[in-house]
């Protein structure tokens, strides 16, 4: 399955790109080509269980994931059901002067006729992996 590794240097304070990109509450207001729905089920302390819809490309992928944040230096997303159960995404935020550094590790993991259609897109799923982030980016360096 694809893993995808992403670096970016972003023009903003670590805490204020922390808030917009490891804010999943909000992703639906903020990025709703991406994320048409999210709905949390549960938050306890530093995790939660939230209802997950990303659109890449033209699939939709319908995930219960397991948000765990590390403020403001760590969130890890663990799909634990759902068309992409099994992956993990890793953001750190590395402060580098005025700037942040954003490392972004997804281990992607598809099931069934999904894990079939990978083979033929990989380039694709990391092709539109890479453009969340670029839009995440914008948002923040605003």
């Amino acid at each position: 399955m694809p893993k995808v590794h992403i670096e970016r240097m972003i023009n903003a304070e670590r805490h204020y790109v922390f808030d917009i990109v490891a804010n999943f509450e909000n992703f639906q207001n903020i990025l709703p080509r991406y994320f048409p729905s999210i709905r949390i089920r549960s938050v306890r302390e530093n995790t939660a269980i939230v209802e997950e819809h990303l659109r890449l490309g033209n699939r939709e992928f319908i995930m219960m994931t397991k948000h765990v944040t590390k403020y403001p230096e760590l969130h890890e997303i663990f799909v634990i059901g759902g068309d992409a159960k099994g992956t993990h995404i890793t953001e750190k935020y590395e402060k580098v002067g005025e700037a942040t550094k954003l490392i972004v590790d997804a281990d992607i993991k598809l099931g069934g006729f999904l894990k079939i259609l990978s083979l033929f897109s990989r380039k694709k799923i990391k092709t539109e992996f890479n453009q969340v982030i670029d839009e995440f980016t914008k948002l923040a360096e605003k």
